[in-house]
């Protein structure tokens, strides 16, 4: 299924978007967390920093 997903992004104006991952650790618990988003090529700076943050 994952193959069919990336299929499509490469059609049109999928190759304008980029995947993010951004971890974090837990204060409480030490383990660590992802988030996943997809971002327009023009904003993938502004996710980053707003998730290091």
């Amino acid at each position: 299924m994952a193959k069919k997903a990336v299929a499509s992004l490469q059609k049109g104006g999928g190759k304008e978007y980029t995947k993010v991952i951004i971890t974090t650790k837990s204060a409480k618990t030490g383990a660590y967390t992802f988030k996943e988003s997809m971002v327009h090529n023009d904003k993938v700076k502004e996710v980053v920093a707003a998730g290091s943050k």
